[in-house]
């Protein structure tokens, strides 16, 4: 089985989308918990809560990595992060079956993807992405690395990329949600 999150309900069919990446691709995982980053996006919420951007589309973002295990590490990048995010947010988890037309994503453990819609055979509804978080969270499924937890050489690293990014970036809700979170870039 794969899942594959979504803040629409009622899918009958899981379509291949354009990501950063420039692909239209349709990105599952084999572990549910490994949807929960994607319930919700922090340069959406901002846009919308902001009013500057009430409509995408929005740069994808999700901070993230993997413990040596392969369990993933939800990180915050700046204060509140993960709270800010994912609380009072709805979702869904959509599951599909195996399929020829999935393929392994290499640089991404547990993470897969398809060239070609899916159709999907169940779907759970999340109240709120948090909480489904925070659950995983304590049953060892997914840890949270929080940002008063960063290193200093972690933060750096976050401090450069994110001046590089803010560089790169053309797109206006972007940079504005950078601008909004990085307070360094007001220095």
């Amino acid at each position: 089985m794969y899942y594959h999150a979504s803040p629409t309900k009622t899918l009958q069919l899981l379509i291949p989308h354009t990501s950063n990446h420039g692909v239209p691709l349709l990105y599952l995982t084999q572990k549910r918990e490994n949807t929960l980053p994607y319930l919700s996006n922090a340069v959406e919420l901002y846009g919308k809560r902001s009013g500057r951007f009430p409509t995408g589309p929005y740069h994808k973002w999700a901070s993230y990595g993997f413990t040596a295990q392969g369990i993933l590490r939800l990180e915050e990048y700046y204060p509140n992060a993960v709270e800010e995010t994912y609380k009072g947010i709805p979702g869904y988890i959509y599951t599909v079956e195996s399929h020829k037309n999935i393929k392994k994503q290499q640089d991404i453990p547990d993470a897969f993807t398809s060239e070609y819609p899916m159709i999907p055979v169940s779907c759970e509804y999340i109240p709120d992405a948090y909480e489904a978080i925070l659950a995983a969270a304590r049953e060892g499924k997914i840890t949270i690395q929080r940002y008063e937890e960063i290193s200093d050489s972690k933060r750096q690293w976050i401090e450069v990329s994110v001046r590089q990014q803010l560089k790169e970036t053309n797109r206006a809700e972007y940079q504005a949600f950078l601008k909004e979170k990085f307070t360094f870039l007001q220095e």
